[in-house]
């Protein structure tokens, strides 16, 4: 088959039909210093996340190898492959260790038989589809959050890993921190009670000034960032800075994403599941109430409260006003998680400064010791390191896609809750809005052609 046919047809989904490798690495075979010993990755989206988070915290581990870069704008391309280039010298000594390839686009990345894995650190709404393709083309892959755009997306993302059997491990790392999984075992095992309330803090974004339109940038292929959404102007401030790697507009658009209920949200909404032990569920009600910019280009919510009520009996109430991190409130006490340097054992000389990162109605809680026989969650101190390790043994990782997807559920039905102003009932079982039909057209977006989940077959 022709290249360009071939590519053409991965665009349309139909690379799960030709017979892509499913299980075996390249990485099992060749001596122990080769190439081909090695996780050999490659990088879409090279952009802030990337540059700051996945490729540093990938190409750390001696089992991996950085070998290709792929973005729609080619300065961020070449500017990439420097970046790891220049890491590789540093690491090896040798100024010739690599060449990293270079794509313009990821679909004719993805027919590269010698890449293992991708990293995702696209735009919110270049998750889904990325992922189901490389998943199809038997790439294992690393996705930012959120999983999807929209909760139709997720679950499509969701039922292709289960049929192609990939790892996926998603972003969200505060699993891999110890104060979560900490403060989740203590919840778990009863050391403050009966769980009853979960109060979440995060914070909304800023309104933002009208921008005129500006010529696209040479090198940059706007149409195609445009992706599935609908087509609009060219605006720097809509997309990424042309200079520098400072926070894009994008993630202060709607016609991209949800704002920062999606953006800290899948991060916190996964974390306090965990504690919840609604993992794989999700609320039945969702309302919100929220302000929204009346003027200017960035038009995501700001100050917003919504309120999640949970078939066990909890209620989840969530609020810029709260404290940015996850409260457990139960019968018998409280425990409050956020980020921030955490020391398990205070009186170890060796530990980091303990914080507020972790904090008890009373500190004998935090000191309580899990048993043998109790509630232990899955522990690990590396999302990518775990990741990596799961590509290699096949088991699944800490941030599996159906955990992400229901993660990203909550962020979203609680997105719709901020636009219709009553108490939402939702089926977590059937994943659509209970008898209301208004509700349910936001469970799915129009998809701008060629591009789009919709057309891909599996």
């Amino acid at each position: 088959m022709k290249r360009r046919k071939f590519i053409n047809n991965l665009a349309l989904g139909a690379v799960g039909t030709f017979g892509f490798p499913t299980i075996v690495p390249a990485n099992v075979l060749g001596g122990k210093d080769a190439p081909s010993n090695k996780i050999n990755i490659a990088q879409i989206g090279c952009g802030r996340i990337a540059r700051t988070h996945d490729l540093p915290g990938t190409w750390k581990h001696d089992k991996a190898r950085i070998m290709a870069v792929c973005d729609l704008d080619r300065h961020r391309t070449e500017e990439t492959k420097q970046l790891v280039e220049e890491f590789y010298t540093k690491k090896t000594g040798q100024s010739n260790y690599i060449d990293v390839k270079m794509y313009d686009d990821y679909r004719e990345m993805l027919l590269n038989k010698d890449i293992d894995a991708v990293m995702i650190s696209t735009p919110d709404f270049w998750h889904a589809q990325p992922a189901m393709e490389a998943a199809l083309a038997g790439k294992d892959i690393y996705l930012q959050k959120p999983t999807s755009l929209t909760i139709h997306e997720g679950r499509q993302l969701a039922n292709v890993i289960k049929k192609t059997g990939r790892i996926l491990q998603v972003g969200t790392q505060q699993r891999s921190t110890s104060q979560f999984r900490i403060a989740a075992e203590l919840v778990r095992n009863g050391r403050i009670g009966k769980l009853h309330t979960v109060k979440i803090g995060l914070p909304g974004d800023p309104s933002g000034p009208p921008a005129p339109a500006m010529p696209v940038p040479k090198g940059f292929n706007f149409d195609m960032w445009l992706g599935s959404t609908p087509e609009m102007a060219y605006t720097e401030i809509a997309v990424h800075p042309q200079k520098g790697y400072d926070r894009p507009g994008w993630l202060r658009m709607e016609q991209f994403g949800a704002g920062m209920i999606t953006g800290w949200g899948q991060h916190h909404y996964d974390s306090a599941a965990w504690g919840m032990d609604t993992e794989l569920t999700g609320p039945i009600s969702v309302e919100a109430v929220a302000e929204f910019p009346k003027s200017g280009l960035w038009n995501v919510h700001g100050d917003f409260m919504s309120k999640a009520e949970y078939a066990n009996g909890i209620t989840m109430y969530t609020s810029g006003g709260y404290q940015n991190g996850i409260r457990y409130e139960g019968s018998e006490g409280w425990i409050f998680v956020s980020r921030g340097d955490y020391a398990a054992t205070p009186s170890d000389p060796t530990a980091k400064v303990r914080s507020k990162a972790l904090d008890a109605s009373n500190p004998k809680i935090l000191e309580s010791v899990i048993g043998p026989n109790e509630i232990h969650l899955y522990n690990s101190d590396d999302q990518h390191g775990n990741w990596l390790d799961c590509i290699e043994s096949r088991k699944e990782p800490i941030s599996p896609i159906e955990i992400g997807h229901r993660a990203c559920t909550v962020c979203l039905i609680t997105h719709v809750a901020m636009k219709i102003p009553r108490k939402l009932q939702w089926d977590p079982t059937q994943e659509h809005f209970v008898n209301d039909a208004e509700a349910n057209t936001w469970l799915r977006r129009a998809q701008r052609a060629p591009y789009g989940t919709d057309r891909i077959k599996f």
